[in-house]
C-alpha cells in the first residue's frame, strides 16, 4: 500500500508515542513494552505508527523491526514508520528496519529555520536544499511512501520553507509535515501557514499535509485542529500528549473533538473511540507515570462531579454537565465524588446505591454529620458514609 489517498473529509492519525513520546523524561520503553503498545495502537485504529528512530541505537532498530514484522505484516495493518535525518546512514537504517511491514514509510526531516541551520546544523540554506533533494530521493529508492518534515517550520522564512517543500516534493515526498517544533505558533498563524504553502506548492491536492504541534504554550491541540481547517489531513499526536518538553498534541483530545464537534470539523477518521481508555491505561502501566487526574477524556476526574450543584444537575440529566459519555471512550468513571462541596441529593443517591433508604428527617441528620466529617476529612469512603447512619435503638 502506498501513501493514503487524500480524501477531503478524512483525517489520518499518525501516532508518535513510540518515538517523540518516548523521548520524554520518564517515558522510556523497553522492547517488549514498545511491541505491546504498538499492538494496542493498531487496535485503537491509528493509521500510521511512528515506531522509533532506528539509527539511535541497536535496541531502537530492533524494536522498529519487530513492530514492522509483527504489527505491520498484513495489508490492512497501520503504516509503520521510522524517523531519519537527512543522512544516508539514517535512511538506510530506517529502510532495513521497516522492510518487513506491508505498509511502510520513511520519515525524513531537516531543519529549515535560519536559527537551526546556523546554530545547530551549521549549514547554509543552499546546503539544506541540496541535502533535502539528495536524501529524499535516496529514501524514495526504498519505498514510494515518503514523509518530509521541515523542522521548526513555524519559525522559518516562508519563502525558503516553500522552496524546501517544493524540492522535497520533486524528489519524491508524498506527505509534507509542517511542524510547530517548539510550540511557538498561534492558531490563526498555523492555519494560514497550511493555506499558503498548499497554494504555493504545485499539485498540492495530490499530497497529504501534516501537523505536528508541541504544547509549550498550551496550544498543541487547538493548533492541530486549525492546521486541519487549513488543509492538513494528517495529525501527528501521542497518547496523553507525551513528548519532548511540554509534549505533543494529545491523540485522545483531537479524536474526541472531531467526534463531539462534528458540526465544526466535518471529517471522518479510523480511531476506535472505545479503545481510548484501554490505551491510556496501558501507557500508564508502561511508563513511569500516569496522566494527570484532570486530563481531558482519560483522566480519573474527567467525568467526576464533586460540586453539589453539578451533582444535582447530573443526577437529573447527565447532559447538564457532560457533553459526552465516558463509555464512548471505554473509560470507567466515578461520576459522583462525595466531599465537602456535595449536596443532599448526591448523598441520598449514594446511600441508595449502598442499599439505604432514609426519610427526609433522617437524611437531614445524616447530611449534617456528613458535612462536619467532610470539613475534617479530604477523602470520604463508603464505610464513612455508612457509619453516619442512625443507629437502631436497642430493645430493653
Amino acid at each position: 500500500m502506498t501513501t493514503p489517498t487524500l480524501a477531503n473529509d478524512q483525517v489520518f492519525f499518525f501516532d508518535t508515542t513510540l518515538r517523540d513520546g518516548e523521548q520524554s523524561p520518564g517515558c522510556t520503553m523497553h522492547h517488549q513494552e514498545k511491541l505491546r503498545f504498538a499492538h494496542q495502537l493498531a487496535t485503537l485504529g491509528v493509521d500510521i505508527i511512528e515506531a522509533g528512530f532506528p539509527i539511535a541505537s541497536a535496541g531502537d532498530f530492533g524494536s522498529v523491526n519487530a513492530i514492522a514484522r509483527e504489527v505491520g505484516s498484513s495489508p490492512n495493518s497501520p503504516h509503520i514508520v521510522g524517523l531519519a535525518r537527512c543522512r544516508r546512514e539514517d535512511i538506510e537504517a530506517v529502510a532495513r528496519a521497516i522492510e518487513p511491514a506491508a505498509n511502510n514509510r520513511i520519515h525524513v526531516f531537516i531543519a529549515t529555520s535560519d536559527l537551526h541551520l546556523e546554530a545547530k546544523l551549521r549549514i547554509t540554506r543552499q546546503q539544506a536544499l541540496d541535502q533535502t533533494a539528495e536524501m529524499v530521493a535516496l529514501a524514495r529508492s526504498y519505498t514510494d511512501n515518503i514523509e518530509f518534515s521541515a523542522e521548526d517550520a513555524t519559525r522559518s522564512d516562508l519563502e525558503f520553507l516553500i522552496q524546501v517543500v517544493n524540492i522535497a516534493v520533486q524528489a519524491g515526498a508524498t506527505t509534507i509535515n509542517l511542524p510547530d517544533t517548539v510550540g511557538y505558533t498561534t492558531p490563526a498563524e498555523y492555519k494560514q501557514l497550511f493555506e499558503t504553502v498548499r497554494t504555493r506548492v504545485p499539485n498540492s491536492d495530490k499530497l497529504i499535509f501534516s501537523t505536528h504541534c508541541h504544547d509549550d504554550l498550551g496550544l498543541a491541540t487547538v493548533n492541530t485542529l486549525m492546521g486541519v481547517l487549513g488543509g492538513a489531513r494528517q495529525v501527528e499526536v501521542s497518547i496523553h500528549g507525551i513528548g519532548e518538553r511540554a509534549g505533543n498534541a494529545a491523540l485522545e483530545e483531537v479524536a474526541a473533538i472531531l467526534m463531539v464537534r462534528r458540526d465544526q470539523f466535518p471529517y471522518t477518521n479510523n480511531i476506535v473511540m472505545n479503545q481510548l481508555g484501554r490505551t491510556s491505561q496501558m501507557l500508564g502501566e508502561i511508563i513511569s507515570f500516569g496522566c494527570s487526574p484532570n486530563k481531558a477524556i482519560v483522566g480519573k476526574n474527567a467525568f467526576a462531579h464533586a460540586s453539589g450543584i453539578h451533582q444535582h444537575g447530573f443526577l437529573a440529566n447527565p447532559l447538564t454537565y457532560e457533553i459526552m459519555t465516558p463509555a464512548s471512550f471505554g473509560v470507567t468513571a466515578n461520576s459522583i465524588v462525595l466531599g465537602k462541596h456535595s449536596g443532599r441529593r448526591a448523598l441520598e443517591h449514594r446511600l441508595g446505591e449502598l442499599g439505604h433508604s432514609l426519610t427526609k428527617p433522617e437524611l437531614d441528620e445524616v447530611y449534617q454529620r456528613f458535612t462536619e466529617l467532610a470539613d475534617r476529612k479530604k477523602s470520604i469512603y463508603d464505610q464513612d458514609i455508612v457509619a453516619l447512619l442512625p443507629q437502631p435503638t436497642s430493645a430493653n
